[in-house]
């Protein structure tokens, strides 16, 4: 899809003349730090170069009129600045119209409505924050298309704003985060206690990420995912009878040892286990990428996933079998689910001369297995959010 296949569509939709502006904003990968975020741990995302397009002009009444070319059966979804309630029957437009609504209630003057089309190439409920990249390329939108200024802290806030109150999935600010901030051949390790952030270079040379659809759809707010949020709150309930903590992500795996015994649920005990070790990894990790030692880097993948799979149970047959099939060929470095589970996406570290073995082999394992085939994407890793200019689309 190039911008003049894009513009064309914009000008055919809407039935207008005049060439829109046109936004970008990345999906993410999280390399490792998996059901931390909200933990108060830490976790180490990266923008990747697909992404939601979101091509918008301005109009002369307050009507707001939204098209994804990746729904058009759906048509146009229009809604008014005065009326920015979540609705149902909108079904994917209740992402953009939640920030529009956030930002407006946070003071952002825009006076006039949009014709709005979005056009995304990652995957629908892959696990690869689609949901989060239609919020942050709502808010660039927004912002250039009014003239605004727009603190990037701020948008990213609203986003999540818009997940947890709006949507009502309780999910963390690391996606919102990532793709807000993501930086160019960079992985970002954020401190999701404190929101301190630190980039890391993600120097690949001979080899590549892979991300795996498993071709599962998974849908956050349908899945176990606000009841693992619920377990872990529990766990540190049950820890704070003790300890003076915030959070687990304020714990070292030696302090978990010493005082586990005060989760009473042992179910519980094994989510908070999880959160504790995931967090020492994904420190570790970011040791071991500044030192570019990515075969260290792998191997604590490859641990990663074992403990979503053991301990926090969010991995299931399809990604399983994914991950383990990747364990299995020559050239892999590392290999785990990357998102929030129940399906959707694993990525694998791989060694470029031997994707297309890798690609086949894993393929032909998985659709023995599971009855179906996985979908490969060869990701390099991009900026955030921002506007685009004619020609750049990725």
């Amino acid at each position: 899809m190039t911008s003049i296949d894009l513009n064309q569509k914009f000008i055919e939709i809407f039935n207008t003349t005049k060439t829109p502006a046109t936004f970008f904003a990345p999906g993410r990968i999280n390399l490792i730090g998996e059901h931390t975020d909200y933990n108060g741990g830490h976790v180490f995302p990266a923008s990747i170069s697909f992404g939601t397009y979101a091509l918008g002009q301005k109009r002369s009444d307050q009507k707001f009129r939204l098209y994804s070319m990746n729904f058009p059966q759906i048509g146009i979804i229009e809604c008014d600045l005065s009326s920015l309630d979540y609705d149902e029957t909108h079904n994917w437009a209740n992402y953009p119209k939640g920030m529009l609504r956030y930002l407006k209630e946070a003071g952002f003057e825009f006076s006039n409505g949009a014709d709005i089309l979005f056009y995304g190439n990652i995957p629908n409920n892959a696990g690869l924050s689609s949901s989060a990249s239609i919020e942050m390329a709502t808010g660039v939108l927004i912002e250039g298309l009014y003239d605004l200024e727009i603190d990037r802290f701020k948008m990213i806030q609203i986003g999540q704003k818009v997940e947890n109150d709006y949507i009502g999935v309780q999910s963390g600010l690391m996606d919102q985060f990532a793709i807000g901030m993501g930086r160019k051949d960079y992985a970002i390790l954020l401190n999701c206690n404190t929101l301190e952030y630190e980039y890391a270079p993600l120097e690949l040379k001979d080899h590549f990420i892979l991300i795996i659809y498993t071709n599962k759809q998974r849908s956050l707010a349908g899945s176990k995912y606000n009841e693992r949020r619920k377990q872990c709150d529990q766990s540190l309930s049950d820890l704070k009878s003790k300890l003076s903590i915030n959070s687990l992500g304020d714990l070292t795996k030696k302090e978990f040892e010493q005082y586990k015994h005060l989760i009473q649920d042992k179910t519980n005990q094994k989510r908070a286990k999880h959160v504790v070790y995931e967090n020492a990894r994904t420190l570790e990790a970011f040791e071991k990428l500044k030192e570019n030692d990515l075969e260290a880097f792998g191997k604590l993948m490859n641990e990663s996933h074992k403990s979503l799979q053991q301990d926090y149970e969010v991995t299931g047959s399809e990604l399983d079998t994914i991950v383990q099939a990747a364990w299995e060929q020559e050239g892999v470095l590392g290999a785990r689910m990357t998102g929030a589970g129940f399906g959707g996406c694993a990525i694998a570290i791989v060694e470029k001369e031997r994707i297309v073995d890798f690609k086949n082999n894993v393929n032909a394992i998985y659709h023995q297995s599971i009855g179906y085939d996985a979908t490969f994407y060869t990701a390099t890793i991009g900026d955030g959010a921002k506007e685009i200019t004619e020609g750049a689309l990725k």
